[in-house]
């Protein structure tokens, strides 16, 4: 089971759709398709709130949309977890947490190169899901090694239920927080994170890997021991390049790159142009081919996406999917030019 390169096309999960056909629909678009997170359309879609479901003292309100944590409610709910801690659909997603999920469960998917899904992941989720006294759950040495085990778990499950359905099935752990991890702010160091990271890896399926879409540590990152990674490179490409020996070193040990080129925000996306994104893409792997790393294997090593995710724009689900259409676009003209497969 292997991860596909030679620049086929694929994107981040968030959308800003209401309608799940709809969704649906834009990510069959693509070579490797995914099921849609759609916040918009429901709470219960929020990628932090499809984390969250069976996690002990979690407090959910509906109303107000808003997701924290109680130690007393954890202490409470505890033994309950645990008692379902050998039972793999236990972490899964369940039809409340995600009607997008369990359509895309439904489809034939066999013919495709390869799928995938997505979980939020133990960092992201520690940082931004607040404890009764406002701090992060991931600062709590109690909570967090439990944290990270749930969360694998909840990959686990997700890609053996994907792997049904096409055996390439690979899984996103999204990780924003990953940007702010070694602010003098956060409470949490680089040794820390990364035992722990290595430790979380340890207990996933594979082929699993991360996307984000800032500028964290690249030489931490690429380190991990993970299959993939996904970013955004329209804005912090020519900074992720400068780490060419890193890369190079996850690229000769199987890793594949995602290259997120195409803008999906209304107003960079209004200013770009297909000849524009095609040049600055090709400028990195020219330098990444002057520092060492030979292109072919790169391109082979590669897929192609949006930069980011964008829930923001006045036009809503447009520039989203027009950017999905720039993407395929551009990775049939690339793969033409390096006569790729």
């Amino acid at each position: 089971m292997t991860i596909p390169g030679n620049l086929l096309t694929t994107a981040m999960a968030v959308m800003p759709h209401k309608d799940p056909h709809r969704a649906l629909d834009a990510a069959l678009s693509l070579d490797i398709p995914f099921w849609p997170q759609l916040p918009r359309m429901n709470y219960y879609e929020d990628m932090y709130v499809q984390a969250s479901e069976h996690f002990p003292g979690i407090c959910l309100d509906m109303e107000k949309q808003t997701l924290s944590f109680s130690m007393d409610k954890f202490l409470n709910e505890f033994e309950e977890t645990m008692s379902h801690f050998d039972q793999p659909e236990y972490f899964d997603i369940s039809h409340e947490y995600s009607v997008v999920y369990h359509r895309f469960l439904k489809m034939d998917l066999s013919g495709r190169p390869a799928i995938r899904g997505q979980l939020e992941g133990p960092i992201s989720f520690g940082l931004n899901v607040l404890d009764q006294d406002r701090r992060p759950i991931l600062f709590d040495d109690t909570i967090r090694p439990f944290m990270f085990e749930f969360m694998a778990k909840r990959i686990n499950i997700q890609l053996n239920r994907l792997k049904r359905l096409n055996p390439n099935a690979f899984m996103f752990v999204d990780e924003p927080g990953l940007q702010f991890l070694f602010s003098a702010l956060s409470g949490y160091d680089n040794a820390r994170a990364r035992t722990d990271m290595e430790k979380f890896f340890s207990m996933t399926e594979r082929p699993c890997g991360i996307h984000l879409c800032g500028n964290p540590d690249w030489d931490f990152l690429l380190g991990l021991d993970m299959d993939v990674l996904s970013l955004d490179v329209y804005l912090n490409g020519e900074i992720f390049s400068s780490y060419a020996a890193s890369i190079k070193k996850f690229l000769n040990k199987g890793g594949v790159i995602i290259w997120g080129i195409v803008p999906t925000n209304f107003e960079p996306f209004e200013e770009e142009t297909i000849d524009a994104l095609e040049r600055r893409l090709i400028g990195l792997w020219e330098i990444l081919s002057k520092r060492g790393i030979d292109r072919d294997f790169l391109l082979s090593k590669s897929l192609i996406s949006p930069s980011t995710c964008c829930l923001v724009n006045p036009d809503g689900e447009k520039t989203v999917e027009e950017a999905f259409k720039v993407v395929s676009n551009l990775s049939a003209r690339l793969r033409s030019r390096f006569k790729l497969e």
